[in-house]
């Protein structure tokens, strides 16, 4: 295969279990005959080595005090969908190149502690898409109109999502309207209140206005009222009153995801890992559950777990809380990630990996979050894993997974009652966030949202698997026939964690089989 691009260098050596150093990559791209080189590199590479050197490089060349030109540009690799090649298979220890072909199929050997063994998998069967990624979209100043744009597509978009279920008026028509008249109306919530008497005042706000609702605290749907954020999208119907001043609520609806939903499967029995807040760089980062969960994938019963994907906090990132540094065993960023993609390489070679970032990560902390940034691939570029924003939407063989780090979770359980969302099941938090089709709900509390002119945390179409991370306890459950997934943490109790009453579940990775939705838990500690 040519190999004339730094980028296709870098897949080669990953293809065969190797990082390297970027003057290693550029003095191979300058070799007269760059494939003969790579192989003899690979060939003659030190035993035990994970990374190729310039310096070894340069021992297979004969040529140590050649000049190294230039680097021609990033050695880092790009996400395969983005890639101007179509995606070949991810490393494997063989070295070996895989019929990518329709309908072909591979045997690749796959490194184990102490031997090798052969392990029956297609890659031209995988197919990943990746869909609502911020990533190098982003044009939000935190202007006023930005504000404006933001809650505007918010609106238009969950509207549409209860159209089918009222009549609606904008909130100017329902004021011209006689008193005592039926009116329904979609709005964002403005404001919830209780009043003297214990009923509800709901203001709801449409692109015309405001409009006042009162929820009577005898009816069935005031239980809803506990469920509301501010600045969700609902409907409501009603009567106006004598002096249409106010609308008597009746029915409360939410975009919701319909009863009816039925999600989609895997034509084939393959199996993806879910895994999120492995925070390297941690005193309290598990490294032997990790290893365990590591050493478990290159195993037969794990032969079916072609799919990694990550929900945020790969480190324990620097300042994210106070005192962090007395509980760091990396204080350098950049080190963390290092120390995270040795980690990394533990894991089969041959397996697809998806990560996007959480707030421990280094990238902004304002939600949408971009992608990894050019210098932090280039470090996790071994197993070329496909890199994406905060939140994005995967689809695997058919089946949407929903990734989102879940700060957010945060702010549901802290205003809801305990019986709707609370860290001992934080799979009731992403209930909440399904019934409401949006993964931060409530701006200006302790979420930081980063105004955009899309609304790019709106659920717009409904996931098969929703998987969230963030609060480091274990909780899955079907909503609707949506499986939600919290996958827990790869570090155990810290200070801080302990000073908040933060119990959290480690080592955890729950399987989830694509071609039925079920889902089997694994525990590494």
């Amino acid at each position: 295969m040519p190999l004339e691009t730094t980028t296709r260098i870098v897949r080669e050596l990953a293809r065969h279990g190797y990082n390297a150093e970027r003057e290693a990559v550029t003095l191979i791209a300058s070799a007269d005959d760059t494939a003969g080189t790579l192989d003899r590199v690979v060939e003659h590479a030190p035993d035990g080595a994970l990374r190729i050197t310039t310096a070894h490089v340069r021992t297979v060349l004969g040529a140590e005090t050649a000049p190294i030109p230039d680097p021609p540009g990033v050695v880092s690799d790009a996400p395969a969908e983005d890639a101007a090649e179509p995606p070949v298979p991810h490393p494997s220890v063989s070295g070996g190149e895989s019929d990518t072909s329709p309908g072909s199929s591979s045997s690749t050997p796959v490194e184990t502690k102490g031997s090798t063994r052969q392990r029956d998998r297609d890659p031209s069967q995988r197919v990943v898409s990746i869909d609502g990624d911020i990533t190098g979209q982003s044009t939000g100043t935190g202007d006023y109109d930005d504000f404006v744009a933001i809650f505007r597509d918010r609106y238009e978009t969950l509207s549409k999502q209860l159209r089918g279920r009222v009549n609606h008026r904008p909130a100017t028509a329902i004021q011209d309207m006689p008193g005592r008249s039926d009116a329904e109306m979609i709005g964002l919530v403005n404001d919830i209140r209780s009043t003297a008497s214990g009923h509800w005042l709901v203001e709801l706000e449409d692109t015309t206005g405001v409009f006042p609702c009162l929820v009577m605290k005898d009816k069935d749907i005031a239980a809803s009222v506990e469920e509301l954020l501010k600045d969700e999208c609902i409907a409501v119907s009603g009567t106006l009153a004598d002096d249409a001043g106010i609308l008597f609520v009746d029915d409360l609806y939410f975009p919701d995801v319909p009863r009816t939903y039925r999600p989609s499967t895997a034509d084939r029995h393959v199996q993806a890992a879910l895994i999120s807040d492995v925070h390297v760089g941690s005193q309290e980062f598990v490294a032997d559950a990790w290893s365990a969960f590591a050493d478990w994938l290159h195993t037969e019963e794990a032969d079916h777990v072609e799919y990694l994907l990550i929900a945020g906090d790969m480190v324990e990132g620097v300042g994210v809380y106070p005192n962090q540094d007395e509980e760091l065993s990396i204080i350098d960023i950049y080190e963390q990630y290092e120390q995270f993609a040795e980690h990394l390489k533990e894991v089969p070679g041959d397996m697809e990996i998806v990560m996007i970032p959480g707030n421990h990560d280094a990238v902004r902390l304002a939600e949408p979050q971009p992608a990894f940034d050019e210098n932090l691939r280039e470090i996790m570029s071994a197993h070329d894993a496909r890199i994406t924003g905060n939140p994005s939407t995967v689809t695997i063989e058919g089946v949407s997974v929903l990734m989102y780090h879940g700060v957010s979770l945060d702010e549901v359980i802290a205003e809801l009652p305990e019986e709707k969302a609370s860290y001992d099941n934080p799979h009731t938090a992403m209930y909440q966030l399904l019934k409401k089709r949006h993964v931060a709900p409530q701006f200006g509390g302790r979420m930081r949202l980063a105004p955009e002119k899309t609304d790019y945390l709106t659920i717009d179409t409904v996931p098969d698997i929703f998987h969230t991370g963030h609060v480091h306890k274990l909780g899955y459950g079907k909503y609707h026939n949506v499986l939600a997934v919290n996958s827990g943490c790869w570090q155990s109790q810290t200070a801080f964690q302990k000073s908040v009453n933060i119990d959290p579940d480690v080592g955890f990775a729950p399987i989830v089989d694509l071609d039925t939705l079920n889902l089997t838990l694994r525990k590494f500690t």
